[in-house]
């Protein structure tokens, strides 16, 4: 059982949901583990879009998969009414989450308010969900919102087993983290993954020049930028895509990417390995 926090601390897109929604998917498709997907965002369906229909509402998608109609107590709203109320167990959680590969994939939508005030009271909650949760699931990932106040978000990623941040190729990115690591210790901790998204092989910001530009003894984890796989996350078929490409060879024009999104969950549940066996 174990809790990995996507986080990042750019005001620039770094592909950060997109990344998560990769590396969930295709560890719930190679790994025999039960994974729960957690999206914080505020008025943003990119992480949920991934996986279902578009335009579909979260309502909509869970009331589908329990063939009930759980109507506005549906999603994490609902979930969090159930919490309250102190009538539940690790199992609870399943029943408010969206189901996308049975006993290996669940999403636990976003908040569906629009008044920020209603989303900070939800996200108080949210560390006692995850408490809850990670009794019941292998792994949980977090995807960390940027708008998500700052207390919560500090006891999240304080209770996570493994936190991934989140950066772009910039030269710029780059080395704002390395004066970040300078001054916070935080980032010198042994259960930090580094994570560039939307990677382009072709800059000279590459991989390895940016591994030995930062001084990390493993190879710094990417996403590479991948038109198919953008506009398969665009149409809700982000499953669809990873599956048609179980048997990729290497001529294939998504190799690579397919290549570095199993090197980034191996990268994960190696973490994980590592730190259980410093306990």
């Amino acid at each position: 059982m174990a809790i990995v926090t996507f986080k990042s601390n750019e005001l620039k897109e770094t592909g950060q949901t997109l990344s998560i929604a990769a590396v969930a998917t295709q560890m719930a498709i190679e790994h025999n583990r039960k994974i729960l997907v957690v999206s914080t965002n505020f008025k943003d369906q990119t992480l949920e879009n991934c996986f279902w229909e578009v335009g579909k509402t979260v309502n909509e998608v869970l009331n589908k998969d329990k063939k009930a109609a759980i109507g506005i107590e549906s999603g994490v709203e609902g979930l969090m009414r159930v919490l309250a109320s102190n009538k539940t167990s690790p199992e609870i959680i399943k029943n408010y989450s969206k189901i996308v590969l049975k006993e290996r994939l669940d999403i636990l939508p976003s908040p569906v308010t629009q008044v920020y005030s209603e989303y900070e009271d939800i996200l108080s909650k949210y560390p006692e969900m995850l408490k809850i949760a990670n009794r019941y699931y292998d792994i949980i990932l977090v995807d960390l919102s940027k708008r998500m106040p700052k207390n919560c978000a500090d006891e999240i990623i304080a209770m996570s087993d493994v936190v991934v941040v989140n950066m772009t190729q910039r030269l710029k990115s780059i080395d704002e983290f390395l004066e970040l690591r300078e001054q916070d210790e935080f980032y010198k901790r042994k259960n930090i993954i580094l994570l560039i998204g939307r990677y382009d092989n072709f800059s000279k910001y590459n991989v390895k020049n940016i591994t030995r530009y930062l001084r990390e003894k493993k190879t710094v984890s990417v996403t590479p930028y991948n038109t198919l796989f953008f506009e398969a996350c665009s149409e809700g078929k982000i499953v669809d895509y990873f599956l048609s490409l179980k048997n990729i060879d290497e001529s294939d024009r998504n190799h690579l990417f397919i290549k570095e999104v199993n090197n980034n969950v191996t990268a994960i549940i190696d973490k994980l390995q590592e730190l259980q066996m410093r306990l």
